[in-house]
């Protein structure tokens, strides 16, 4: 799959992790009227505090998600063990979670964080209300930030529980900014897949202004942004004229990351595609090449997976497609000086047979050339460096053959040369009735010799 993937004309990437550090801390806090900028130096009201604290209740014990992390990393909190009564995943058509804790025999605190638009909603924000919030969250997008809501609420326990996290009585609480540093290899990265011929496409979760401004730090084209709502509403052939000219793809679904891949597919294009949870699995499969995260990704990613890339790198992943190329490289390689070589020794092998002279080669001479050939190939695979322009130039076809035509034309010529001057030397031996041991012991050299030229040669 690393040969294959030197054929790559497409990475699709994800933003959190991949190109960015996956570090997340908390850097804005905004609650009603109050307002936090990230200096852990000076102290937060009691209203944040509570927007800060109920963001950490509704996240999951023992989480490995940086969100969750950052959460109870936070300085301002010490919090005890928890133990929620109940707990609400994320899902695909609900983009929030909840925790529910016990207060009493008679009443259930409720924590919610999530998406600020599914907040707001479940919260029954007015239009104007969900306006003013989602202008914050744009504002905020802007500076990179991923931004989450967190809401709460109150019911009895003589209530039975809602089958779903947004069927409680919420009320909003305020947004919590998270900054997520671009990994600092990801824009030279970027350009070198430019220059590759390699177009990148970002698909996240996240809200579309956070991925812009990713997008603009990392250093990627983009004159079209589509959110998961204007995927669904597109058919399969109005998805395939959209991709060729987007580059970023926000709030996108699991199921929507299938139906990309599949387009791009469609369009005749060589896709790489990362991931790391359970639903991405169909879209890694589908892919030409899967590639997923070893840090974070899941085993059914990973399982799903051509590729598994250990430090969850971007920068890897440009680097995987270098060795692909180059791997791809010294095989024709590896061919073409396996065509040359052989052409002198078939030829030293006929040529006593065709004018009745005692043979040059034996099998014993022959097979001690052999113990040189196949060490030389398995070289030319492991320890020849990639050419200087290896991601200087277009993706190869799949289509292309290993051994062209011009290819197996070059090293025929090498052997055709090489075999001339070595008959040439047979020649002027029987001229001056040289012996025959002798004859065989200074052709065999030169055919040693030879094979080392072609072996720098190639």
């Amino acid at each position: 799959m690393l040969f294959r993937s030197g054929s790559a004309t497409i990475l699709c990437t994800d933003k959190t992790g991949t190109l960015t550090q996956n570090k997340m801390s908390i850097a804005f806090l905004k609650g009603g009227t109050q307002e936090w900028g990230g200096d852990t130096s000076e102290n937060i009201s009691s209203e944040l505090l509570h927007l800060l604290k109920s963001g950490a209740m509704a996240s999951k014990v023992d989480s490995y998600d940086a969100m969750d992390v950052a959460f109870f990393e936070s300085p301002f909190l010490k919090l005890d063990r928890l133990n929620p009564a109940f707990h609400f995943g994320l899902q695909p058509n609900l983009l929030m979670m909840a925790e529910g804790y016990l207060q009493n025999d008679k009443t259930y605190n409720v924590f919610a964080k999530g998406a600020p638009e599914a907040i707001a909603k479940a919260c029954r924000l007015s239009p104007d209300q969900t306006k003013k919030v989602l202008k914050d969250v744009h504002d905020l997008g802007r500076r990179g930030l991923r931004i989450l809501a967190v809401a709460e609420a109150t019911m009895s326990t003589d209530l039975n529980i809602p089958d779903a996290a947004d069927q409680f009585d919420y009320r909003f609480l305020g947004l919590v900014g998270f900054a997520d540093p671009l990994r600092e290899n990801v824009p030279a990265a970027v350009a070198e897949c430019r220059t590759a011929g390699i177009r990148i496409i970002m698909i996240t979760g996240d809200f579309p202004v956070t991925a812009q401004s990713i997008a603009a730090q990392a250093g990627l084209d983009f004159q079209c942004v589509l959110t998961g709502d204007d995927v669904k509403d597109l058919s399969d052939a109005d998805l395939q004229e959209k991709v060729k000219i987007t580059q970023i793809f926000a709030r996108i679904s699991p199921d929507q990351k299938l139906r990309i891949v599949q387009a791009l597919k469609a369009n005749g294009e060589v896709v790489a595609m990362t991931g790391d949870g359970v639903n991405d699995a169909p879209s890694l499969k589908a892919a030409h090449i899967g590639v997923a995260m070893g840090l974070r990704g899941t085993d059914v990613a990973r399982e799903a997976s051509s590729i598994v890339l250990l430090d969850d790198n971007f920068a890897s992943l440009v680097h995987t497609i270098a060795l692909g190329r180059r791997i791809y490289d010294n095989l024709r390689k590896a061919m073409v000086y396996i065509v040359a070589v052989h052409v002198p020794i078939a030829g030293l092998a006929l040529l006593p047979l065709i004018f009745d002279k005692p043979l040059i080669l034996t099998p014993l001479l022959i097979a001690l050339m052999e113990m040189v050939i196949d060490p030389a190939c398995s070289i030319v695979l492991e320890a020849e460096q990639a050419e200087k322009n290896v991601m200087k130039r277009p993706p190869r076809s799949p289509q292309s053959p290993l051994l062209t035509s011009s290819a197996l034309l070059w090293g025929v010529t090498q052997g055709a040369v090489s075999l001339i001057a070595l008959g040439g030397m047979w020649a002027i031996t029987l001229q001056n009735d040289m012996a025959e041991k002798e004859v065989r012991s200074l052709i065999f050299i030169s055919l040693m010799i030879v094979n080392l030229s072609l072996i720098l040669i190639n």
